[in-house]
């Protein structure tokens, strides 16, 4: 049986391999589930649910929930203390979106002028 080090070394020598390795582990650090991301700012649900004046089993739909509504989802983060950010990504640039009013003009007011990241 081959050790990780063994297995690990070619893949590494590869051109460009640590830094594509460096940026999905990057990506991947700041990605968790709502359950996830409740149990790190070490709440429960029940706990929550005070907060969010509902059950544990409303909680429970919420985090298992694969389409919320941006309200629910911005009183879910503001009860563990956080604030919702909704972000559109393009190639080239990311537009943070202050009200849903204000995407055309976000996207827009991007497109117009050169922007590098």
């Amino acid at each position: 049986m081959k050790k990780f080090g063994d297995l690990r070394a070619p893949v590494l020598a590869r051109p460009g391999a640590a830094e594509r390795i460096a940026r999905h582990r990057a990506e991947m650090v700041g990605q968790l589930t709502l359950a996830e991301l409740r149990e790190a700012r070490e709440r429960t649900q029940k706990q929550l649910a005070e907060d969010l004046e509902t059950t544990q089993s409303g909680v429970s739909r919420i985090e298992h929930e694969t389409d919320l509504y941006v309200s629910t989802l911005r009183k879910y983060v503001e009860a563990l203390g956080g604030r919702l950010l909704v972000q559109a990504v393009f190639p080239n640039t990311r537009v943070t979106i202050q009200t849903f009013a204000d995407v055309e003009h976000a996207v827009l007011a991007t497109s117009e002028c050169s922007v590098t990241v």
